[in-house]
């Protein structure tokens, strides 16, 4: 019999698709990640700390539709694809809400909070069903986990380059829209903060683009690796298996744990007006730490060959604490002496080396996820994508929540709202806002490094799981 991980099954075209796809999901979710507590602050007057906390208990309230949508994938008999249906419904939710979301509505005092955590609990449910089978399909695209692997790098790539997107859009749409009675510039700001309109065309042109591009996975794709179990597999099968799936446990943890690595995008923004006094100037920091990411996603299949997952994890996340601390070092004199040329090279060489670390949260959960997958299958006879994409999606979006939380809460230490319209930071008040976006998320990094530690699923016992499941399959 071939080896498996010599067969090839994935055109370029599906990979193309698949990629294109996540990046105009990813689009979606970055935009209201990034600007979703700057148009609430803003333009609907919220306190922005208010709204994090509610967008994170959202996020939690809505932890119940991911294991049901989950466990809605695993049950499906559909003719289109038990994955690729699901993200079919998912499509119109997700256009209409992530619009709704920056419609400036009259309400005011708890009204307005009461609309913002609706909203939001809403947008996340329609993206959970977006985003449970997108991620989950990945493990069946193809039964190669040679294949695979390289398929994850290049999608999360473009996932990764989607999730940033926003930083490109909303400068260029804040140079197209009217500026009508946009109010004036504050002194020390190079630009005046975003109107409403603003943020309303970004977010349908976003929205539209995004959802697009999303609905060339189920019209590209094909699911080759179906369930091989030999009945349906209910909740309470489902919460003992993921108990029982120990090394996708250990992801889950280390997930958790590098939370602080999503805090940067949260209050990038918030981080580009006082480096730049320019809202619009995101841009800048989003494309030097997005190269970084693209080259450390890139490498990441180089270092799996030649190392394997665990050591690769290890090795992104240990970069990632020591580009972090020197990053926030070098920042920390950079604003008491912002002409020094030298401090000014090393300060965005220093941006640039911290995007080197986030192929370990972007790409590595995913191939180790459709690992563990494979393992559990191994051992019980039963698959569950769903299930395992499921509780992967929750914890992604608990992280990015909390990152936002947490994040927002130093921005509020800092003083950025009451100086937002002198336009004069302090000193402190920088040094406050850039520990969160660059020293914070190293430490925890660090910290995610612990439960990877007893991962396992790697090497000649990964390469004996994926030869007895194809030997299984063959047979049936």
């Amino acid at each position: 019999m071939e080896d498996i991980t010599k067969q090839k099954h994935l055109k370029f075209k599906e990979i193309l698709a698949y990629s294109l796809g996540l990046f105009g999901f990813q689009a979606i979710v970055g935009l209201l990640f990034t600007y979703q507590a700057e148009f609430s602050g803003s333009i609907l007057g919220a306190n922005v700390i208010v709204v994090a906390i509610l967008v994170l208990i959202a996020k939690i309230v809505s932890a119940a539709a991911d294991p049901v949508v989950g466990n809605l994938v695993d049950r499906s008999k559909s003719k289109l694809g038990k994955f690729k249906s699901m993200i079919v419904y998912s499509i119109l939710p997700l256009l209409i809400t992530t619009a709704i979301i920056f419609v400036k509505v009259p309400f005011k005092g708890a009204g307005l909070y009461v609309w913002i955590f609706i909203m939001s609990l809403i947008w996340s449910i329609a993206m959970t069903m977006g985003d449970v089978p997108s991620q989950g399909i990945a493990a069946a695209l193809t039964p190669n986990p040679t294949e695979r692997t390289n398929v994850v790098s290049i999608s999360n790539t473009a996932k990764q380059i989607g999730f940033s997107a926003c930083a490109v859009i909303v400068p260029i749409v804040c140079l197209i829209v009217p500026e009508g009675s946009k109010v004036i510039v504050p002194k020390g700001q190079q630009d005046a903060p975003m109107i409403d309109k603003e943020f309303l065309f970004v977010a349908i042109l976003t929205a539209v683009l995004g959802c697009a591009l999303f609905a060339l996975i189920p019209l590209v794709n094909k699911e080759r690796v179906t369930n091989t179990s030999s009945g349906t597999i209910g909740f309470k099968d489902m919460f003992a298996a993921l108990k029982a799936n120990k090394p996708f446990m250990l992801v889950i943890i280390s997930y958790f744990l590098g939370f602080g690595r999503q805090m940067a995008m949260g209050i990038q923004v918030q981080t580009s007006t006082i480096i730049f006094g320019s809202q619009n100037l995101v841009v800048v920091l989003g494309i030097v730490t997005a190269i970084g990411s693209m080259i450390s996603m890139a490498i990441c299949p180089f270092l799996i060959k030649k190392l394997d997952e665990k050591k690769t994890y290890i090795i992104l996340s240990l970069w990632g604490f020591v580009a972090s601390i020197f990053s926030f070092i070098i920042g920390y004199f950079f604003f008491d002496n912002p002409d020094n040329t030298v401090l000014k090279i090393l300060f965005f060489a220093s941006l640039f080396l911290i995007g080197l670390q986030f192929g370990a949260v972007t790409l590595m959960p995913m191939i180790m996820t459709a690992d563990c997958v494979d393992a559990y299958e191994y051992e019980t006879g039963k698959r569950m994508e769903g299930a395992c994409y499921a509780i992967l999606t929750l914890t992604i979006k608990v992280c990015l929540a909390l990152g936002m939380a947490v994040g927002l809460v130093f921005v509020g230490a800092s003083g950025y709202y009451d100086l937002l319209d002198s336009g004069a930071f302090t000193s402190k008040s920088k040094d406050i806002i850039f520990f969160a976006y660059t020293a914070l998320p190293g430490i925890l990094a660090l910290l995610s490094i612990i439960p990877m530690l007893k991962y396992d699923i790697v090497g000649e016992k990964k390469a004996e799981i994926s030869k007895a499941l194809a030997e299984r399959r063959t047979e049936k």
